[in-house]
């Protein structure tokens, strides 16, 4: 038996790897710079890991994941295997520390993130470490071709320097033909074995449905498969109003988005994974490091950014192996209104500029000064003073933070949350009793139409512009609520820690990354153009539209998808349908969903018949929304 293989048992428990799994680390340990392109959920850690444990000396794991980082470096704690990771927020003396700890205590593991190198000091330090592997994960950040770009991973190559006989590991779940070549490149690999596992997913039925009612096509999904679910949404708002509307029809659901604290976030992800939640309806925030097998369908309700994306989210599914379903729901004004929203919140040189010099101003930041300086900072009440759009400051935000000049903390979780607990007619009692209150009431209850079933976030700086008050008056207005038991508020701290890693120069300064911003925005467009052709392309298999997108060529197709189910299934027997729907309206009056539920066809095809019964004057609809025989 193989050293690789006894301490995958010893430490993991598995009796064998995953398909290559054991020739990347037998090339890693041979000393080879290797490449290994790995699906979601093809165990890529295991890669890097167990070739470590069967050397001597300590694995450099460079990542822009934090939250992955702390899974892994917990996951191998309790595997009593020393690891460490320089997250964000640690001082100085405390780093120190670790890497003192990592040189003289025996550890296995050092995951940092790419910035982390530019800091001369610890690069200094890194390099009198005994490092015998270093694994670049999520390698497609390195490629200005790759979904991620960030310009840190640039200089990693410069540790070939340092660590000239040290093998690299490059990882990525997602690359696309030009990105893996960018890779290759950029980080200096030298002569490197490549591995690629396919893209396919035998396992899963790619399905497309287009609909007017993507509620009822979500509960038809669920209620035919009663297993396991995803449901990935956009925003924080879809994910409690879609988790609430599945409750009203009987699912046991759950939500899970980033402004959740860390313990509704383990309380709401714990209900899931012990199938307590059949659902849980996610924004992206959701997913990363999450291995749950039996998960039986992913549903995707608005149209995602990009098919890397997509990939990885709906390859969460089916990961026992079992048929799975990847369901993403659309309808016929969703690329129109997609792609509107898509563009009106991508920065473009003029705003970025704009921003980062509000930024400076905002914190009285002079020109030439600023740098290592750290503030609070509240992402509502920067833009509410300026006029900013909030999703695109926040874009804008985001590149100058992959760009090193700013480093932000990713948590915009709401300062306030509530919900009213009493009937809204006691609600509109209260006002009628209490008019100094009443349009800051009706307010809140015009912006937040939910806020009676669930605990909703809530922007108290909009609130106040919105409703003509002070913040002051609004707060006191909520106290005064909470104190008549008339809502359960919560207050949250809302404050992110925004630091400035350069000088402020302005137009120097943004000039400078430009270029970058105009191929990421470029990439971008590219990128959602596929997302249409996939929506949009209904004459090739499903499966093969990603496959090829990502480099594999193939003209065998699936068998499973929405696509190849089409061209299998019988041609509809129109007449026959027609004499069924007459047979039902003529014992009852039923309106269309009712009749979709009790005839066995396509949706598509009960809603053309009716369509045609009602031109024939077959039938005719009357106020109630309900179709009946024509008498």
């Amino acid at each position: 038996m193989s050293e690789a293989l006894q301490i995958l048992q010893k430490y993991w428990k598995h009796d064998s790897f995953r398909p290559l799994q054991q020739e990347i680390i037998d090339s890693v340990l041979s000393g080879q710079d290797t490449f290994a392109l790995m699906p979601t959920g093809g165990g890529k850690s295991i890669c890097f890991q167990i070739p470590t444990m069967a050397k001597k000396g300590i694995c450099l794991v460079i990542s822009p994941l934090v939250a992955l980082m702390k899974d892994q470096v917990a996951n191998l704690q309790k595997k009593d295997i020393k690891a460490i990771a320089l997250t964000g927020g640690i001082k100085s003396d405390e780093m120190i520390n670790l890497l003192d700890n990592c040189q003289f205590g025996n550890y296995k593991f050092l995951y940092l993130s790419p910035e982390r190198l530019q800091s001369d000091w610890i690069l200094d330090r890194i390099k009198s470490l005994p490092i015998n592997l270093i694994a670049i994960d999520e390698a497609h950040c390195v490629s200005q071709w790759g979904h991620d770009f960030r310009p840190a991973y640039l200089k990693i190559s410069s540790l070939k320097t340092h660590f000239p006989t040290v093998p690299f590991l490059a990882l990525t779940a997602t690359a696309t033909p030009k990105a893996k070549d960018d890779i290759i490149t950029e980080l200096g690999l030298q002569n490197p074995q490549l591995f690629q596992k396919s893209f396919a997913r035998k396992n899963i039925a790619y399905m497309v449905f287009e609909t007017d009612d993507k509620l009822f096509k979500i509960e038809q999904i669920l209620k035919k498969n009663q297993q396991s679910s995803i449901i990935y949404v956009r925003n924080r708002k879809s994910c409690l109003d879609i988790a609430a509307q599945l409750r009203s029809l009987g699912f046991t659901a759950t939500f899970y988005h980033g402004g959740l604290s860390s313990k509704e976030k383990d309380k709401n992800m714990q209900l899931w994974m012990q199938d307590e939640a059949q659902v849980i309806v996610a924004t992206n925030a959701f997913g990363m490091g999450i291995d749950k097998s039996n998960v039986k369908t992913v549903i995707h309700i608005q149209l995602p950014d990009n098919l890397e994306n997509y990939y990885q989210e709906a390859g969460r599914s089916g990961r026992n192996g079992e048929k799975a379903f990847a369901v993403l729901l659309t309808n016929p004004s969703d690329i129109a209104q997609t792609e509107n929203q898509f563009l009106s919140i991508l920065p473009d040189k003029a705003f970025l500029n704009a921003v980062y010099k509000k930024l400076c101003t905002y914190f009285q930041i002079a020109y030439g000064e600023g740098i290592n300086e750290q503030y609070s900072f509240n992402l509502n009440l920067f833009c509410l003073k300026y006029q900013f759009p909030v999703l695109k400051t926040y874009n804008a935000m985001q590149f100058l933070d992959r760009q090193g000049i700013i480093s932000l903390s990713q948590e915009f979780s709401e300062k306030i949350s509530l919900q009213f607990t009493i009937p809204s007619k006691e609600v509109i009692r209260y006002t009628s009793l209490n008019p100094n209150d009443e349009e800051i009431i009706l307010t809140i209850l015009r912006t937040y139409p939910g806020i009676y079933e669930m605990q909703t976030a809530f922007n108290l700086p909009l609130i106040a512009k919105k409703s003509h008050h002070t913040e002051a008056q609004v707060h006191a207005v909520l106290q005064k609520l909470k104190e008549k038991d008339i809502i359960d508020y919560h207050a949250k701290n809302n404050d992110s820690t925004l630091i400035f890693n350069e000088i402020r120069e302005d137009e120097r300064t943004i000039s400078r990354v430009a270029k970058y911003l105009e191929n990421q925005n470029t990439l971008k467009k590219e990128q959602f153009k596929s997302v249409i052709k996939y929506i949009k392309e209904d004459k090739t298999c499903k499966s093969n539209l990603i496959l090829n997108y990502f480099g594999e060529k193939t003209t065998t197709n699936c068998g499973i998808c929405s696509y190849c189910i089409t061209i299998k299934s019988k041609k509809t027997n129109f007449a026959a349908l027609k004499n069924e729907i007459i047979a039902l309206l003529t014992i009852e009056e039923l309106n269309s969903r009712e009749i979709q539920n009790r005839i066995n066809t396509k949706s598509d095809d009960v809603i053309f018949v009716i369509q045609e019964l009602l031109e024939s004057e077959n039938i005719i609809l009357k106020s109630n929304n309900k179709y009946t025989i024509k008498s």
